[in-house]
């Protein structure tokens, strides 16, 4: 049984402008993920959880620019980094020499030439006879781009 499928879309591929353009969708998904939890944590000195995050986003134009499922996927990474943060913060007060420096808060992503992970759970894919019955992977709302 196999849980993980990693594709590698070469630039010369067809598909390639369709990927990078909702990998850069992602991106601008996650800095804006992250700027609301940082503006949060700024302003009211407390973290967003997922579902309130998740919540707050799904208006945004970020959002509606990837599938759902996938959007999810990326406030999960975001949540993820802001998590890591915040443990790595625990343990440098307890022993900062396991550190080289204090841990910073999760950073942007480029603005112009950055992009982030899409990933597309089973139910962000297309199933059906003319897909994955065939053994063609086909991400959903990624082939009308």
């Amino acid at each position: 049984m196999q849980l993980v499928e990693k594709h590698v879309i070469a630039q010369t591929d067809p598909r390639f402008a369709c990927v990078d353009a909702a990998c850069f969708a992602s991106k601008n998904l996650y800095n804006a993920a992250l700027y609301e939890l940082r503006q949060t944590f700024f302003l009211t000195n407390t973290s967003l959880s997922y579902p309130a995050l998740d919540k707050r986003m799904q208006e945004h134009e970020a959002y509606r620019a990837l599938p759902a499922k996938v959007a999810q996927q990326v406030l999960k990474q975001v949540c993820t980094a802001w998590s890591s943060f915040w443990a790595a913060l625990l343990v440098y007060r307890e022993t900062p020499a396991k550190f080289v420096g204090r841990p910073h808060l999760p950073k942007y992503l480029p603005k112009a030439k950055g992009r982030n992970l899409l990933v597309y759970t089973m139910q962000a894919v297309s199933r059906g006879k003319r897909t994955l019955d065939r053994g063609i992977i086909q991400p959903s709302q990624l082939a009308s781009r």
